[in-house]
């Protein structure tokens, strides 16, 4: 288990309400570092407003949020924490080397990033070509190599995956364990459950709670199953269960996304 001593990201007591509807009442998770944690789970969970309140762009109204020592959002955080969003952050009308070089004039990061992050996500050969000609995968590659600029401690990475298709999946992944091997903590979402098998260890987000933070081999071990989603089918089960057996437990509404 991560202490709050050895976490990168320490999350206490975290309340985030959206009008009328309660996201997060008292989320508590630590992030460790160097490793690879996905958070993984069905869409309005409350993944990407976790990831929100980490990079300090989520308002809350109650509890801590600690990145790398710092509170979330803090400036000296800023080029030690990279967030990548869902969509592609990418201007079409410019070249691949062109985004990189504009996210690094924005970054106060050298120019001499942008060949070596190229070259990380694979597309020098494409350094050249107008992002909206690129692929989806090729897109989010691109979004990636800007998140990579100046060697963030932490990447934090909002379903970098969806919608691509396998070879791209792996790639990507690839890509992430080369980070971690590196040192870097990364904070990748998914509500594809097999991603779970690639990460180093996993937190199951459901109706804006934690219902289990482990690594891969421990899910399956814990729940018996044989495969990630019939394990998170299981957890699920059992916690609605268990707020069926406890009527006085308070249920959240709406949309937690």
């Amino acid at each position: 288990m991560t202490t709050h001593a050895d976490a990168a990201v320490d999350v206490r007591d975290l309340v985030v309400r959206r009008g009328r509807t309660t996201v997060f009442d008292g989320l508590d998770v630590q992030i460790p570092r160097g490793r690879i944690t996905g958070l993984l789970g069905p869409s309005g969970g409350g993944k990407t407003t976790l990831m929100r309140a980490i990079v300090g762009v989520q308002i809350v109204a109650g509890g801590t949020v600690t990145v790398l020592g710092e509170p979330a959002g803090a400036p000296a955080l800023r080029h030690r924490v990279a967030y990548s969003t869902q969509g592609a952050s990418v201007y079409d009308d410019l070249t691949v080397e062109q985004n990189l070089r504009y996210a690094a004039r924005v970054l106060g990061v050298a120019a001499s990033e942008v060949p070596r992050v190229i070259a990380d996500v694979g597309l020098t050969r494409r350094r050249t070509q107008l992002a909206g000609a690129l692929s989806g995968g090729q897109r989010s590659r691109v979004s990636l190599a800007v998140a990579m600029l100046g060697s963030p401690e932490v990447l934090v990475l909002d379903e970098p995956t969806v919608g691509l298709d396998p070879m791209l999946r792996q790639s990507l992944w690839a890509i992430f364990r080369r980070l971690a091997d590196a040192g870097a903590t990364l904070i990748v979402s998914s509500h594809v459950m097999d991603e779970a098998m690639r990460c180093d260890d996993v937190v199951l987000i459901h109706d804006g709670r934690v219902l289990t933070h482990t690594t891969p081999r421990g899910l399956l071990e814990m729940t018996g199953a044989a495969d990630p989603d019939a394990a998170f089918l299981a957890l699920i089960e059992l916690d609605v269960r268990g707020a069926d057996e406890h009527p006085r437990r308070e249920r959240r509404r709406g949309s937690a996304a």
